[in-house]
């Protein structure tokens, strides 16, 4: 599997680093608040695995199921919510954690509803990798682990048609090993 990567980009250390800086930042800033921590499934759960132990606070801990890439390597525009109902987040401060921030719609889309339907008292944004580019909906993540060239990435939760998620680093796949995958 790592045959398949082109290039590492931030190896499992210094993403460990950058989690220990956010996690104390993230305690500061939620010191005495009702937070609850929302994983963007499947792509946030090992960034929400790993940044939850280093939030030194009760929380609560929900997921959300939502799709916009559709087995591709560029985000389709999209935004599907794989499940009936959203939690109840009345009053509480939620910080959505995913795994990158491509063109915001998939964040927004989550934001909004999460603000207007499930009266969320603050919604926030924490995301692993945040591509340096142009938006395609309006969002800046609250806490970003690294900025990113505009390039597709995969490992430590991101992936490719479900493939390298388990990957413990963040790399560049090779052209060769995305055209070898059927999606």
């Amino acid at each position: 599997m790592q045959s398949n990567i082109e290039k590492i980009l931030f190896h499992e250390s210094n993403i460990h680093n950058r989690l220990d800086a956010m996690g104390k930042t993230i305690t500061h800033d939620y010191a005495g608040k009702d937070l609850t921590v929302v994983a963007i499934l499947h792509g946030g759960l090992i960034l929400l695995a790993d940044l939850l132990r280093r939030i030194h606070l009760p929380l609560k801990m929900e997921s959300i199921s939502v799709s916009s890439y559709h087995g591709g390597t560029e985000s389709t525009g999209i935004i599907t919510f794989n499940q009936i109902k959203l939690p109840d987040f009345t009053g509480q401060h939620v910080l959505i954690v995913d795994d990158i921030l491509d063109s915001g719609r998939t964040l927004h889309a989550i934001g909004e509803r999460l603000t207007k339907e499930c009266h969320a008292a603050s919604v926030r944004y924490c995301v692993l990798l945040s591509k340096r580019k142009q938006r395609a909906a309006p969002i800046t993540p609250d806490y970003v682990g690294f900025e990113i060239d505009d390039e597709f990435v995969v490992g430590y939760g991101l992936d490719y048609a479900g493939h390298y998620r388990n990957l413990p680093f963040i790399g560049i796949l090779k052209p060769a090993a995305i055209a070898a995958v059927p999606v």
